[in-house]
C-alpha cells in the first residue's frame, strides 16, 4: 500500500481540513504523508523537545489503561517509530503478538531498524496500513491503540469503525492525542510554547513547515466531548476520557461490546 493511499470514492470537490487549508479530501493522504517522510529521522528528538520529555509518562500511562496480558494481541497503529510497539513487547511476552500499523512507509522504517537494533523483532510485526481500511481480519485484537495519529486520519469515524472491526469482543480501544486545555492561563502559555514549534523543527530537522501543520492540526481536532461522541457513533461501549497535563493531551478509552448496546462515561 503506498503512502499516497486514498479513498477513491469521494465526492468530487470534498473537501477536509490539513491544518487551517481546506484541501481537496483525496490530496490529503498525501499530503500528511510527505509531513512525515520529512521527520521521520529526527521524529522521536522533536518529541522530547516539544513535550519537554513528558510524552515518556503519558505513554506509560496509556499503556497502563490497555490492561494487556501475557499471550494477547495488540495493534500499534500509526505507530511511527515504533515507541509504544517496544513498550507492548515485553508486557504480551514471546506468547503475544504486537503489530506495529502506520500508512507511512518513512516512519515504518525507523520503526523496523529500532526493533532490530533492541532485538525485539520476536514478537513484532510490521504493516503498511492505512488506518480507515485496516487489512486484518475481524475480532483479531486485544487492544488497538493509536497515539497522537487520530488528528491526521481523513475521515476519523470511519477509522474507528474499522478499529472496532478488528478488536475482539471486550477488546479496548485507546485513542492518546493532542486536546483542549481546561484552565485558561494553561492554555495560553501552552499556545505560545506551540508557536516556537516551527522555528525548532527548522533548526533541528530543517522543516518548520510540517511543524507548522502539526500545531494547526492540534488546533483544529476535535476537543474532549466531540471525540467523545465519536467513539459512541462508532459503536463503542464504555467511552471515557482521561485529560493529561490539564487537557494539553487527552486518552480516550472505549471498548467493543458483545451487544450492540453500550454506555458512555467521562471522567
Amino acid at each position: 500500500m503506498n503512502d499516497s493511499t486514498a479513498d477513491q470514492t469521494a465526492p468530487q470537490g470534498e473537501t477536509t481540513h490539513f491544518g487551517y487549508k481546506q484541501v481537496p479530501i483525496n490530496e490529503k493522504h498525501e499530503r500528511v504523508a510527505e509531513v512525515f517522510r520529512s521527520v521521520a529521522t529526527r521524529y522521536d528528538l522533536m518529541n522530547d523537545m516539544m513535550s519537554l520529555g513528558t510524552h515518556r509518562l503519558i505513554k506509560r500511562f496509556t499503556i497502563e489503561l490497555s490492561g494487556l496480558r501475557r499471550g494477547q494481541r495488540v495493534l500499534d497503529l500509526a505507530g511511527g517509530t515504533g515507541d509504544l510497539s517496544m513498550r507492548f513487547s515485553p508486557i504480551v511476552g514471546k506468547e503475544g503478538q504486537v503489530v506495529l500499523a502506520d500508512i507511512n512507509s518513512a516512519m515504518l522504517e525507523v520503526g523496523r531498524d529500532r526493533i532490530v537494533n533492541r532485538g525485539l523483532q520476536s514478537n513484532i510485526t510490521v504493516a503498511q496500513s492505512d488506518a480507515e481500511r485496516l487489512p486484518f481480519a475481524d475480532n483479531t485484537f486485544d487492544c488497538v491503540c493509536i497515539a497522537y495519529g487520530l488528528r491526521n486520519v481523513t475521515r476519523k469515524v470511519k477509522a474507528l469503525e474499522s478499529i472496532r472491526r478488528v478488536l475482539r469482543p471486550g477488546g479496548r480501544l485507546l485513542v492518546l492525542e493532542f486536546s483542549k486545555p481546561k484552565n485558561r492561563i494553561i492554555s495560553k502559555a501552552y499556545n505560545a510554547f506551540s508557536q516556537l514549534w516551527p522555528i525548532a523543527g527548522k533548526m533541528i530537522v530543517g522543516d518548520g513547515d510540517s511543524y507548522r501543520y502539526l500545531v494547526e492540526s492540534i488546533r483544529v481536532h476535535p476537543d474532549q466531548e466531540t471525540l467523545l461522541a465519536m467513539l459512541d457513533k462508532a459503536g463503542f461501549a464504555e467511552t471515557r476520557f482521561h485529560n493529561v497535563l490539564n487537557g494539553i493531551s487527552a486518552i480516550h478509552v472505549g471498548v467493543k461490546p458483545w451487544s450492540p448496546f453500550g454506555g458512555q462515561t467521562a471522567i
